[in-house]
Protein backbone atom coordinates (compact mmCIF):
# COMPACT_ATOMS: atom_id res chain seq x y z
CA UNK A 1 0.00 0.00 0.00
CA UNK A 2 0.97 3.62 -0.61
CA UNK A 3 -0.72 6.26 1.54
CA UNK A 4 -0.56 10.07 1.32
CA UNK A 5 -1.34 12.67 3.96
CA UNK A 6 -1.12 15.40 1.26
CA UNK A 7 2.55 16.02 1.99
CA UNK A 8 4.28 12.66 2.39
CA UNK A 9 3.79 9.27 0.74
CA UNK A 10 4.37 6.22 2.94
CA UNK A 11 4.83 2.83 1.28
CA UNK A 12 4.46 -0.53 3.05
CA UNK A 13 4.76 -3.77 1.06
CA UNK A 14 6.02 -7.30 1.53
CA UNK A 15 5.75 -10.84 0.18
CA UNK A 16 2.81 -13.05 1.13
CA UNK A 17 -0.92 -12.80 1.70
CA UNK A 18 -2.52 -9.46 2.54
CA UNK A 19 -3.42 -10.73 6.01
CA UNK A 20 0.23 -11.61 6.57
CA UNK A 21 1.57 -8.22 5.53
CA UNK A 22 -1.11 -5.96 7.03
CA UNK A 23 -2.70 -5.94 10.47
CA UNK A 24 -4.27 -3.28 12.70
CA UNK A 25 -0.89 -2.20 14.02
CA UNK A 26 0.56 -1.75 10.53
CA UNK A 27 -2.48 0.12 9.27
CA UNK A 28 -2.49 2.48 12.26
CA UNK A 29 0.91 3.74 11.10
CA UNK A 30 -0.50 4.79 7.72
CA UNK A 31 -2.33 8.09 8.25
CA UNK A 32 -3.77 9.86 5.23
CA UNK A 33 -6.81 10.31 3.03
CA UNK A 34 -5.46 9.02 -0.28
CA UNK A 35 -4.08 5.53 -0.91
CA UNK A 36 -3.56 2.73 -3.41
CA UNK A 37 -3.04 -0.96 -2.73
CA UNK A 38 -2.14 -3.91 -4.93
CA UNK A 39 -1.82 -7.69 -4.78
CA UNK A 40 0.51 -8.93 -7.49
CA UNK A 41 1.27 -12.25 -9.13
CA UNK A 42 4.33 -11.57 -11.28
CA UNK A 43 3.87 -11.93 -15.03
CA UNK A 44 7.02 -10.09 -16.09
CA UNK A 45 9.75 -10.17 -13.49
CA UNK A 46 10.54 -12.55 -10.67
CA UNK A 47 8.44 -13.05 -7.56
CA UNK A 48 10.62 -10.99 -5.23
CA UNK A 49 10.20 -8.21 -2.66
CA UNK A 50 11.63 -5.68 -5.09
CA UNK A 51 8.80 -6.42 -7.51
CA UNK A 52 6.05 -6.13 -4.92
CA UNK A 53 3.80 -3.21 -5.75
CA UNK A 54 3.00 -0.34 -5.68
CA UNK A 55 6.27 0.82 -7.26
CA UNK A 56 7.54 4.09 -5.75
CA UNK A 57 9.84 6.80 -7.16
CA UNK A 58 11.04 9.75 -4.99
CA UNK A 59 10.70 12.51 -7.60
CA UNK A 60 8.75 15.75 -7.66
CA UNK A 61 7.11 17.20 -4.56
CA UNK A 62 6.61 13.95 -2.64
CA UNK A 63 7.27 11.20 -5.16
CA UNK A 64 4.68 8.94 -6.79
CA UNK A 65 3.48 5.35 -6.65
CA UNK A 66 2.02 3.21 -9.41
CA UNK A 67 0.46 -0.25 -9.59
CA UNK A 68 -0.10 -2.28 -12.74
CA UNK A 69 -2.53 -5.03 -13.72
CA UNK A 70 -1.58 -6.67 -17.03
CA UNK A 71 1.54 -7.24 -19.07
CA UNK A 72 3.37 -5.00 -21.56
CA UNK A 73 4.50 -6.45 -24.88
CA UNK A 74 7.12 -3.85 -25.86
CA UNK A 75 9.26 -3.77 -22.72
CA UNK A 76 12.51 -4.42 -24.58
CA UNK A 77 11.92 -1.53 -27.00
CA UNK A 78 10.95 0.81 -24.16
CA UNK A 79 14.05 -0.12 -22.17
CA UNK A 80 16.28 0.48 -25.20
CA UNK A 81 14.69 3.85 -25.89
CA UNK A 82 15.26 4.82 -22.27
CA UNK A 83 18.92 3.73 -22.47
CA UNK A 84 18.45 0.99 -19.85
CA UNK A 85 20.74 -2.03 -20.12
CA UNK A 86 19.42 -5.62 -20.21
CA UNK A 87 19.07 -6.98 -16.69
CA UNK A 88 18.43 -3.55 -15.17
CA UNK A 89 14.64 -3.72 -15.58
CA UNK A 90 13.08 -5.56 -12.64
CA UNK A 91 9.65 -5.81 -14.30
CA UNK A 92 7.53 -4.06 -16.89
CA UNK A 93 5.86 -2.13 -14.07
CA UNK A 94 9.25 -1.03 -12.74
CA UNK A 95 10.17 0.16 -16.23
CA UNK A 96 7.00 2.27 -16.47
CA UNK A 97 7.86 3.91 -13.14
CA UNK A 98 11.36 4.69 -14.40
CA UNK A 99 10.04 6.18 -17.63
CA UNK A 100 7.62 8.36 -15.66
CA UNK A 101 10.36 9.49 -13.26
CA UNK A 102 12.48 10.59 -16.23
CA UNK A 103 9.65 12.93 -17.28
CA UNK A 104 9.71 14.92 -14.02
CA UNK A 105 11.55 18.29 -13.94
CA UNK A 106 15.07 18.12 -12.58
CA UNK A 107 15.30 19.46 -9.04
CA UNK A 108 16.67 22.98 -8.79
CA UNK A 109 15.98 23.99 -12.40
CA UNK A 110 14.83 27.42 -11.22
CA UNK A 111 11.16 27.12 -12.06
CA UNK A 112 8.98 30.19 -12.48
CA UNK A 113 6.01 30.69 -10.10
CA UNK A 114 3.66 29.41 -12.81
CA UNK A 115 5.84 26.33 -13.33
CA UNK A 116 6.01 25.78 -9.58
CA UNK A 117 2.20 25.63 -9.48
CA UNK A 118 2.23 23.20 -12.41
CA UNK A 119 4.47 20.76 -10.53
CA UNK A 120 1.42 19.66 -8.54
CA UNK A 121 0.37 17.86 -11.74
CA UNK A 122 3.76 16.46 -12.78
CA UNK A 123 2.53 12.86 -12.52
CA UNK A 124 -0.49 13.57 -14.71
CA UNK A 125 1.72 15.24 -17.32
CA UNK A 126 4.26 12.40 -17.23
CA UNK A 127 1.52 9.81 -17.73
CA UNK A 128 0.16 11.73 -20.71
CA UNK A 129 3.58 11.51 -22.37
CA UNK A 130 4.57 7.95 -21.40
CA UNK A 131 1.35 5.92 -21.60
CA UNK A 132 0.78 6.37 -25.38
CA UNK A 133 4.18 4.70 -25.97
CA UNK A 134 3.15 1.51 -24.12
CA UNK A 135 1.82 -1.60 -25.87
CA UNK A 136 -0.01 -4.58 -24.41
CA UNK A 137 -2.28 -4.86 -21.42
CA UNK A 138 -2.31 -2.32 -18.62
CA UNK A 139 -4.73 -0.99 -16.08
CA UNK A 140 -2.87 1.44 -13.83
CA UNK A 141 -3.66 3.14 -10.58
CA UNK A 142 -1.17 5.85 -9.65
CA UNK A 143 -0.90 8.56 -7.04
CA UNK A 144 1.20 11.47 -5.93
CA UNK A 145 0.63 13.44 -2.75
CA UNK A 146 -2.62 15.01 -3.94
CA UNK A 147 -3.98 13.03 -6.90
CA UNK A 148 -5.34 9.56 -7.60
CA UNK A 149 -5.18 8.49 -11.26
CA UNK A 150 -6.59 5.50 -13.11
CA UNK A 151 -5.77 4.44 -16.69
CA UNK A 152 -6.85 1.61 -19.02
CA UNK A 153 -5.04 0.58 -22.19
CA UNK A 154 -6.83 1.30 -25.50
CA UNK A 155 -8.05 -2.30 -25.69
CA UNK A 156 -9.26 -2.47 -22.08
CA UNK A 157 -7.75 -5.94 -21.65
CA UNK A 158 -7.95 -5.75 -17.85
CA UNK A 159 -10.89 -4.27 -15.92
CA UNK A 160 -10.92 -1.04 -13.96
CA UNK A 161 -13.97 0.69 -12.50
CA UNK A 162 -14.90 3.89 -10.67
CA UNK A 163 -16.94 4.09 -7.48
CA UNK A 164 -18.29 6.88 -5.26
CA UNK A 165 -18.30 7.09 -1.47
CA UNK A 166 -20.90 9.13 0.45
CA UNK A 167 -21.47 8.63 4.17
CA UNK A 168 -24.61 10.81 4.11
CA UNK A 169 -23.00 13.45 6.33
CA UNK A 170 -21.23 15.51 3.68
CA UNK A 171 -18.14 13.31 3.50
CA UNK A 172 -17.52 12.03 -0.02
CA UNK A 173 -14.76 10.19 -1.83
CA UNK A 174 -13.87 8.27 -4.98
CA UNK A 175 -12.57 4.73 -5.47
CA UNK A 176 -10.85 2.88 -8.32
CA UNK A 177 -10.79 -0.93 -8.36
CA UNK A 178 -10.23 -3.91 -10.63
CA UNK A 179 -13.50 -5.49 -9.53
CA UNK A 180 -16.84 -4.12 -8.38
CA UNK A 181 -16.94 -6.20 -5.12
CA UNK A 182 -14.09 -4.04 -3.82
CA UNK A 183 -16.49 -1.11 -3.97
CA UNK A 184 -19.09 -3.05 -1.98
CA UNK A 185 -16.55 -3.88 0.72
CA UNK A 186 -15.82 -0.20 1.44
CA UNK A 187 -19.42 0.95 1.04
CA UNK A 188 -18.95 2.68 -2.31
CA UNK A 189 -21.51 2.73 -5.11
CA UNK A 190 -20.55 1.65 -8.61
CA UNK A 191 -20.40 4.56 -11.05
CA UNK A 192 -19.03 3.03 -14.25
CA UNK A 193 -16.21 1.10 -15.86
CA UNK A 194 -13.37 3.20 -17.22
CA UNK A 195 -13.42 3.19 -21.00
CA UNK A 196 -10.52 1.69 -22.95
CA UNK A 197 -7.85 4.34 -23.38
CA UNK A 198 -9.31 6.56 -20.66
CA UNK A 199 -7.46 8.35 -17.86
CA UNK A 200 -9.35 9.67 -14.84
CA UNK A 201 -7.72 12.10 -12.41
CA UNK A 202 -9.21 12.44 -8.93
CA UNK A 203 -8.39 15.26 -6.52
CA UNK A 204 -10.20 17.61 -4.15
CA UNK A 205 -12.08 19.11 -7.11
CA UNK A 206 -13.58 15.77 -8.11
CA UNK A 207 -13.04 13.58 -11.18
CA UNK A 208 -11.61 14.67 -14.51
CA UNK A 209 -11.60 12.37 -17.55
CA UNK A 210 -9.28 12.35 -20.58
CA UNK A 211 -8.62 10.13 -23.58
CA UNK A 212 -4.95 9.33 -24.11
CA UNK A 213 -5.35 7.65 -27.50
CA UNK A 214 -6.77 8.42 -30.94
CA UNK A 215 -10.20 6.96 -31.61
CA UNK A 216 -8.68 4.77 -34.34
CA UNK A 217 -6.50 2.94 -31.82
CA UNK A 218 -9.27 2.33 -29.25
CA UNK A 219 -10.81 -1.13 -29.67
CA UNK A 220 -12.39 -2.83 -26.61
CA UNK A 221 -10.95 -6.32 -26.04
CA UNK A 222 -11.69 -7.32 -22.45
CA UNK A 223 -10.05 -10.65 -21.58
CA UNK A 224 -12.78 -13.30 -21.96
CA UNK A 225 -11.16 -15.29 -19.15
CA UNK A 226 -12.31 -12.61 -16.72
CA UNK A 227 -15.77 -14.14 -17.19
CA UNK A 228 -14.51 -17.73 -17.31
CA UNK A 229 -12.09 -17.72 -14.39
CA UNK A 230 -10.38 -14.61 -13.08
CA UNK A 231 -13.17 -12.36 -11.86
CA UNK A 232 -15.07 -12.97 -8.65
CA UNK A 233 -18.58 -14.36 -9.28
CA UNK A 234 -20.12 -11.20 -7.80
CA UNK A 235 -18.17 -8.92 -10.15
CA UNK A 236 -19.99 -6.95 -12.83
CA UNK A 237 -18.29 -6.59 -16.23
CA UNK A 238 -19.87 -5.09 -19.35
CA UNK A 239 -23.01 -4.73 -17.23
CA UNK A 240 -23.21 -8.51 -16.66
CA UNK A 241 -22.77 -10.29 -13.32
CA UNK A 242 -20.11 -12.98 -13.70
CA UNK A 243 -21.97 -15.62 -11.65
CA UNK A 244 -24.96 -15.59 -13.98
CA UNK A 245 -22.73 -15.88 -17.04
CA UNK A 246 -21.01 -18.93 -15.55
CA UNK A 247 -24.32 -20.61 -14.79
CA UNK A 248 -25.40 -20.06 -18.39
CA UNK A 249 -22.10 -21.56 -19.58
CA UNK A 250 -23.01 -24.72 -17.68
CA UNK A 251 -26.54 -24.81 -19.09
CA UNK A 252 -25.31 -24.49 -22.67
CA UNK A 253 -22.57 -27.04 -21.98
CA UNK A 254 -25.19 -29.59 -20.89
CA UNK A 255 -27.17 -29.09 -24.09
CA UNK A 256 -24.07 -29.15 -26.29
CA UNK A 257 -22.33 -32.22 -24.79
CA UNK A 258 -24.76 -34.27 -22.64
CA UNK A 259 -23.75 -37.45 -20.79
CA UNK A 260 -25.56 -40.07 -18.71
CA UNK A 261 -24.42 -39.84 -15.08
CA UNK A 262 -25.57 -39.89 -11.44
CA UNK A 263 -24.15 -36.64 -10.05
CA UNK A 264 -22.93 -33.29 -11.36
CA UNK A 265 -20.20 -31.65 -9.31
CA UNK A 266 -18.14 -28.53 -9.79
CA UNK A 267 -14.45 -27.95 -9.17
CA UNK A 268 -14.19 -25.21 -6.51
CA UNK A 269 -14.55 -22.32 -6.90
CA UNK A 270 -15.01 -21.03 -10.44
CA UNK A 271 -16.38 -24.35 -11.74
CA UNK A 272 -19.30 -24.44 -9.29
CA UNK A 273 -21.71 -21.97 -11.00
CA UNK A 274 -21.24 -23.80 -14.32
CA UNK A 275 -21.87 -27.12 -12.58
CA UNK A 276 -25.11 -25.75 -11.13
CA UNK A 277 -26.16 -24.70 -14.62
CA UNK A 278 -25.22 -28.10 -16.07
CA UNK A 279 -27.29 -29.89 -13.43
CA UNK A 280 -30.28 -27.62 -14.02
CA UNK A 281 -30.24 -28.11 -17.80
CA UNK A 282 -29.47 -31.85 -17.73
CA UNK A 283 -31.75 -32.89 -14.88
CA UNK A 284 -28.88 -34.76 -13.22
CA UNK A 285 -28.72 -34.04 -9.46
CA UNK A 286 -26.11 -31.55 -8.31
CA UNK A 287 -23.83 -32.56 -5.45
CA UNK A 288 -20.61 -31.56 -3.76
CA UNK A 289 -17.69 -33.89 -4.31
CA UNK A 290 -14.63 -31.81 -3.50
CA UNK A 291 -13.74 -29.65 -0.51
CA UNK A 292 -11.36 -26.78 -1.09
CA UNK A 293 -8.73 -25.69 1.41
CA UNK A 294 -9.39 -21.96 1.70
CA UNK A 295 -5.78 -21.25 2.61
CA UNK A 296 -4.39 -22.48 -0.72
CA UNK A 297 -4.45 -20.12 -3.69
CA UNK A 298 -4.73 -20.75 -7.42
CA UNK A 299 -2.31 -23.57 -8.20
CA UNK A 300 -1.71 -22.66 -11.86
CA UNK A 301 0.07 -19.48 -10.75
CA UNK A 302 2.64 -21.25 -8.60
CA UNK A 303 6.14 -20.57 -9.95
CA UNK A 304 7.23 -24.18 -10.61
CA UNK A 305 5.69 -27.50 -11.61
CA UNK A 306 6.76 -29.05 -8.31
CA UNK A 307 5.00 -26.28 -6.39
CA UNK A 308 1.87 -26.77 -8.51
CA UNK A 309 1.83 -30.54 -7.85
CA UNK A 310 2.09 -30.03 -4.09
CA UNK A 311 -0.53 -27.27 -4.22
CA UNK A 312 -3.10 -29.54 -5.89
CA UNK A 313 -2.77 -32.20 -3.20
CA UNK A 314 -3.20 -29.61 -0.47
CA UNK A 315 -5.92 -27.67 -2.26
CA UNK A 316 -8.65 -30.28 -2.87
CA UNK A 317 -9.98 -33.22 -0.88
CA UNK A 318 -12.78 -35.61 -1.99
CA UNK A 319 -16.05 -36.26 -0.15
CA UNK A 320 -15.94 -40.04 -0.42
CA UNK A 321 -19.56 -40.76 0.54
CA UNK A 322 -20.75 -38.46 -2.25
CA UNK A 323 -18.46 -40.06 -4.81
CA UNK A 324 -18.14 -43.79 -4.14
CA UNK A 325 -20.03 -45.96 -6.63
CA UNK A 326 -21.30 -43.02 -8.69
CA UNK A 327 -20.88 -41.83 -12.26
CA UNK A 328 -19.70 -38.24 -12.07
CA UNK A 329 -19.96 -35.24 -14.35
CA UNK A 330 -17.13 -32.98 -13.20
CA UNK A 331 -17.43 -29.39 -14.44
CA UNK A 332 -14.42 -27.08 -14.46
CA UNK A 333 -13.74 -23.71 -16.07
CA UNK A 334 -10.63 -24.61 -18.08
CA UNK A 335 -7.65 -26.90 -18.49
CA UNK A 336 -4.30 -25.15 -18.90
CA UNK A 337 -1.40 -27.48 -18.12
CA UNK A 338 -3.63 -30.29 -16.85
CA UNK A 339 -1.78 -30.61 -13.53
CA UNK A 340 -4.75 -29.91 -11.29
CA UNK A 341 -7.21 -31.86 -13.43
CA UNK A 342 -5.14 -35.04 -13.64
CA UNK A 343 -4.51 -35.10 -9.89
CA UNK A 344 -8.18 -34.39 -9.20
CA UNK A 345 -9.40 -37.22 -11.45
CA UNK A 346 -6.98 -39.56 -9.68
CA UNK A 347 -8.41 -38.52 -6.30
CA UNK A 348 -11.97 -39.13 -7.51
CA UNK A 349 -11.05 -42.58 -8.81
CA UNK A 350 -9.35 -43.42 -5.53
CA UNK A 351 -12.48 -42.28 -3.68
CA UNK A 352 -14.54 -44.85 -5.62
CA UNK A 353 -16.01 -42.99 -8.62
CA UNK A 354 -17.05 -45.53 -11.26
CA UNK A 355 -16.95 -43.00 -14.12
CA UNK A 356 -15.53 -39.50 -14.44
CA UNK A 357 -16.79 -37.32 -17.31
CA UNK A 358 -15.04 -33.97 -17.59
CA UNK A 359 -17.00 -31.02 -18.94
CA UNK A 360 -15.19 -27.70 -19.44
CA UNK A 361 -17.15 -24.44 -19.55
CA UNK A 362 -14.81 -22.77 -22.08
CA UNK A 363 -13.14 -23.81 -25.35
CA UNK A 364 -9.70 -25.51 -25.34
CA UNK A 365 -6.87 -23.25 -24.12
CA UNK A 366 -4.37 -23.68 -26.98
CA UNK A 367 -2.40 -20.44 -27.34
CA UNK A 368 -0.17 -18.57 -24.88
CA UNK A 369 -1.31 -15.29 -23.37
CA UNK A 370 1.02 -12.29 -23.47
CA UNK A 371 -1.40 -9.92 -21.73
CA UNK A 372 -1.18 -11.02 -18.11
CA UNK A 373 -1.95 -14.76 -17.71
CA UNK A 374 0.74 -17.28 -16.77
CA UNK A 375 0.86 -19.21 -20.05
CA UNK A 376 3.98 -17.94 -21.78
CA UNK A 377 4.94 -21.16 -23.60
CA UNK A 378 2.65 -23.10 -25.92
CA UNK A 379 4.41 -26.38 -25.21
CA UNK A 380 3.09 -26.13 -21.62
CA UNK A 381 -0.53 -26.04 -22.80
CA UNK A 382 -2.12 -29.49 -22.82
CA UNK A 383 -4.73 -28.72 -25.51
CA UNK A 384 -2.02 -27.35 -27.82
CA UNK A 385 -0.16 -30.65 -27.77
CA UNK A 386 -2.96 -33.24 -27.82
CA UNK A 387 -6.40 -33.84 -29.32
CA UNK A 388 -9.46 -34.31 -27.08
CA UNK A 389 -9.26 -38.11 -26.90
CA UNK A 390 -5.54 -38.01 -26.06
CA UNK A 391 -6.23 -35.45 -23.36
CA UNK A 392 -8.97 -37.60 -21.84
CA UNK A 393 -6.59 -40.55 -21.69
CA UNK A 394 -3.81 -38.48 -20.12
CA UNK A 395 -6.20 -37.03 -17.54
CA UNK A 396 -7.71 -40.43 -16.73
CA UNK A 397 -11.26 -39.40 -17.64
CA UNK A 398 -13.93 -41.52 -19.32
CA UNK A 399 -14.83 -38.57 -21.54
CA UNK A 400 -13.85 -34.95 -22.06
CA UNK A 401 -15.81 -32.19 -23.81
CA UNK A 402 -15.66 -28.41 -24.07
CA UNK A 403 -18.08 -25.52 -24.52
CA UNK A 404 -17.90 -23.99 -28.00
CA UNK A 405 -16.74 -20.41 -28.51
CA UNK A 406 -20.13 -19.34 -29.87
CA UNK A 407 -21.90 -20.71 -26.81
CA UNK A 408 -19.34 -19.04 -24.52
CA UNK A 409 -20.20 -15.63 -25.93
CA UNK A 410 -23.91 -16.46 -25.85
CA UNK A 411 -23.58 -17.28 -22.15
CA UNK A 412 -21.80 -14.00 -21.39
CA UNK A 413 -24.64 -12.17 -23.09
CA UNK A 414 -22.92 -8.92 -24.04
CA UNK A 415 -23.64 -8.54 -27.78
CA UNK A 416 -21.43 -5.99 -29.47
CA UNK A 417 -18.91 -5.93 -26.61
CA UNK A 418 -15.31 -6.57 -27.59
CA UNK A 419 -13.30 -9.47 -26.19
CA UNK A 420 -9.78 -10.84 -26.42
CA UNK A 421 -9.98 -14.60 -27.01
CA UNK A 422 -6.38 -15.08 -28.20
CA UNK A 423 -5.76 -17.97 -25.79
CA UNK A 424 -8.67 -19.83 -27.42
CA UNK A 425 -8.30 -18.78 -31.06
CA UNK A 426 -4.74 -17.53 -31.57
CA UNK A 427 -6.06 -14.13 -32.75
CA UNK A 428 -3.93 -11.58 -30.89
CA UNK A 429 -5.37 -8.01 -30.81
CA UNK A 430 -1.92 -6.51 -30.16
CA UNK A 431 0.93 -7.95 -32.24
CA UNK A 432 3.51 -9.80 -30.17
CA UNK A 433 7.18 -10.30 -31.04
CA UNK A 434 7.64 -13.73 -29.46
CA UNK A 435 11.41 -13.56 -29.73
CA UNK A 436 11.36 -10.28 -27.82
CA UNK A 437 9.10 -11.82 -25.18
CA UNK A 438 11.58 -14.66 -24.62
CA UNK A 439 14.42 -12.14 -24.41
CA UNK A 440 12.36 -10.08 -21.98
CA UNK A 441 11.87 -13.12 -19.75
CA UNK A 442 15.60 -13.74 -19.69
CA UNK A 443 16.26 -10.15 -18.71
CA UNK A 444 13.83 -9.90 -15.84
CA UNK A 445 13.28 -13.39 -14.43
CA UNK A 446 15.13 -15.44 -11.88
CA UNK A 447 16.55 -18.56 -13.62
CA UNK A 448 14.38 -21.61 -13.11
CA UNK A 449 11.29 -19.62 -12.12
CA UNK A 450 8.49 -18.96 -14.55
CA UNK A 451 6.55 -15.67 -14.58
CA UNK A 452 3.22 -16.33 -12.93
CA UNK A 453 -0.38 -15.20 -12.89
CA UNK A 454 -2.40 -12.04 -13.09
CA UNK A 455 -2.94 -9.08 -10.81
CA UNK A 456 -5.56 -6.96 -9.12
CA UNK A 457 -5.74 -3.26 -8.28
CA UNK A 458 -7.60 -1.92 -5.26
Amino acid sequence: MSVSDSETITVVKDMGLVTTVFNERTLSCLPGDLAIGHTRYSTTGASTWRNAQPVFRPVGKAGFSIAHNGNLTNTSDLASQAGMLPGVVASDSDLVAELLANEFPTEGEGLSPMEERATSRDLESALRRVVPTLAGAFSFVAMDAEHLIGIRDPNGFRPLCLGHLDDGHGREGWVLASETPALDVVGASFVRELAPGEMVVIDTDGVRSYSLFDDSSVSPKLCVFEFVYFARPDSVLYGREVHGARRRMGELLAREVPVDADVVMGVPDSGIPAAEGYAKASGIPYGQGLVKNRYIGRTFINPSQEDRDRGVRRKLNPLKESICGRRLVVVDDSIVRGTTTRAMVGMLRHAGATEVHLRISSPPFRWPCFYGIDTPDQDQLLAAQHDISEMAGYLGADSLAYLSLDHLFEAIGAPGAGFCDACLTGNYPVPVDRAAVVLEKQHVSVPGREPVGAQRLW
